[in-house]
């Protein structure tokens, strides 16, 4: 009777111990959300989490699209994220009020607006690091929470491969997302074609590609725990 007893207690221990350590995998170590809440809630503590639009690290192709804090890295776990369900990208949270803080063209390419796309936008571009490929880079969240866009006027819905060079308007942050309520910021991730030259779905992490070479700053969640992220060369 006592070794059931016994038994029973350690089997439910270690039953605990699995679910924990299953939780703990599933949630990531992710601590990105800390600083998201810190740079929201405690602007005159957090300027030291300060990136400024344009800002090119060294050699690296690639500059940064917008000026605020680069708070959701590639492969993130962060809520809502998780182990199953990655991030795809970067997002970087500005200040200012929705449709305030702008948005540029990473690098140069063709700028395309899908006739339903009210917050996003998608340019092509032949690799820099690899030049018998086209990526593209896409961008979104520049709406308000009801859908008013705030992508600029000469890119209209149903624009198709219209030239940009680097560092080209194209729009301002917003926090349009009907999934679920989100804090002022833009989303970029940078996508691979399928054979037909056309993009894949960004929203697969698959799909997508590490930033970081891109703009010589370590942004994949794997590896990057603190903030804010500089350039690798600093």
């Amino acid at each position: 009777m006592i070794r059931k007893i016994v038994f029973t207690a350690f089997s439910t221990v270690v039953l605990i111990g699995l679910l924990f350590l299953s939780y703990r995998w599933y949630r990531g170590s992710s601590n990105s959300n800390d600083y998201i809440r810190r740079w929201l809630r405690n602007p005159s503590q957090s300027e030291n989490l300060h990136s400024p639009a344009l800002q090119r690290c060294g050699d690296a192709p690639f500059v940064l699209p917008s000026e605020g804090f680069i708070g959701l890295l590639w492969r993130d776990t962060a809520a809502p994220y998780n182990a199953l369900n990655r991030h795809t990208g970067i997002d970087i949270f500005g200040r200012g009020q929705k449709g305030t803080v702008p948005v540029y063209a990473v690098y140069d390419g063709l700028l395309t607006r899908l006739d339903t796309w009210r917050s996003s936008i998608i340019i092509q571009h032949t690799d820099p690091l690899q030049s018998d490929r086209k990526i593209w880079t896409y961008y979104t969240h520049m709406a308000s929470t009801g859908g008013d866009s705030f992508i600029d006027e000469a890119f209209p819905a149903g624009t198709y491969a219209m030239p940009v060079e680097q560092g080209t308007l194209i729009g301002f942050q917003g926090a349009y997302n009907p999934a679920f309520p989100i804090a002022t910021h833009v989303h970029l991730s940078i996508v691979t074609s399928d054979l037909d030259g056309s993009f894949l779905n960004e929203a697969i992490l698959g799909n997508t590609l590490d930033p970081s070479p891109y703009f010589g700053m370590d942004l994949n969640a794997d590896t990057q725990l603190l903030r804010p992220v500089n350039c690798n060369s600093d």
